[in-house]
């Protein structure tokens, strides 16, 4: 397993992060487990969450499941990096949702008692809230910063100017602010270079990117199960089929299934600190574990970027 710096931070984490979202709702308890704990033995340490995770199961069983698998043995808590992320709705509660400091404060909280730990790693803001002065969501971090809540914080789908708007703040009150920006990016959804990037290069985030195979459409011929028969994916398919047999056809020379290419893709951008993965059974988590070794050469990368086309530079048209 590589292991890099998450942005600016001096924590290290492992280069494939373990999305949990499937425990619970499409994974069963034990075999949630069994993820993790195959994880765990490969090396992986770092683990995304969300409190709203859970499916049909509810809201907080995904951070539930965690929780209990960590109290099995308290020795893992010492390796696993835990993160996870604040805003979504986790009741009809009006003020129960959003990033007021009431409910960042309330949230985690409940996060803490869910997973049973006493701090976590990475508290992520789940969406931007409009509704929510930046001042006030720095003032609740800077409350659990010094309560030993939280160690650090990041953003979740987070436009350009957000991740400004909130490291700015931050410099301005003397705080770290944000160090990873978790987001939409994969070789059919690039418009984060457009400005999410070049805006985590500047303030030094580390890349979490999500959903690192479209929902399944970058997952070649093993893809058949899942959310990939959803009606949106399988449009998807119809309207990309021509780039995905090009894809899947430069997966066979090399040797590699496609999806496991596009996650090496990923890992080859410099901005990229660690690319969430979401494995539904233990079977899917050996698959991906050969990732991190994976080199694709320049000649490769070339032929991904003719097939996937990058978005290019930000439009400058007022800026000399």
């Amino acid at each position: 397993m590589q292991y890099r710096q998450l942005g600016r931070s001096g924590l290290k984490v492992s280069s494939l992060c373990l999305g949990t979202m499937n425990f619970g709702s499409r994974t069963t308890v034990a075999e949630s487990f069994n993820i993790l704990s195959g994880a765990m033995d490969a090396g992986i340490n770092f683990i995304d969450t969300a409190d709203q995770y859970g499916g049909a199961a509810g809201v907080g069983t995904t951070e539930t499941i965690i929780g209990d698998w960590l109290a099995q043995n308290p020795a893992r808590r010492h390796s696993a990096i835990i993160a996870t992320k604040v805003h979504e709705p986790m009741s009809d509660d009006i003020n129960d949702r959003g990033l007021s400091a009431r409910h960042i404060q309330l949230a985690c909280e409940a996060s803490l008692k869910r997973l049973r730990v006493e701090h976590i790693d990475l508290y992520q803001m789940h969406h931007i809230d409009r509704s929510t002065p930046i001042d006030e969501i720095w003032q609740a971090m800077e409350r659990l910063y010094q309560q030993g809540k939280i160690t650090y914080v990041g953003s979740s789908n987070f436009p350009g100017w957000a991740i400004a708007q909130a490291n700015e703040r931050a410099m301005n009150r003397q705080r770290l602010g944000l160090v990873a920006e978790q987001g939409l990016y994969n070789l059919l959804e690039r418009r984060a270079e457009l400005e999410v990037i070049p805006a985590c290069r500047a303030y030094g985030l580390g890349l979490i990117p999500w959903s690192p195979l479209a929902g399944g459409v970058l997952a070649g011929d093993e893809g058949s199960t899942g959310r990939r028969q959803s009606p949106a994916v399988q449009q998807a398919l119809q309207e990309r089929a021509q780039q995905l047999v090009a894809f899947q056809s430069l997966s066979n020379d090399l040797g590699e299934s496609a999806s496991n290419v596009a996650l090496g893709w990923l890992l080859h951008q410099s901005s990229v600190t660690a690319t969430i993965v979401g494995p539904a059974s233990s079977e899917q988590l050996d698959n991906l574990l050969s990732v991190p070794e994976l080199v694709l050469e320049q000649e490769t990368l070339d032929a991904l970027d003719r097939i996937f086309p990058p978005c290019g530079a930000a439009p400058e048209a007022y800026a000399w």
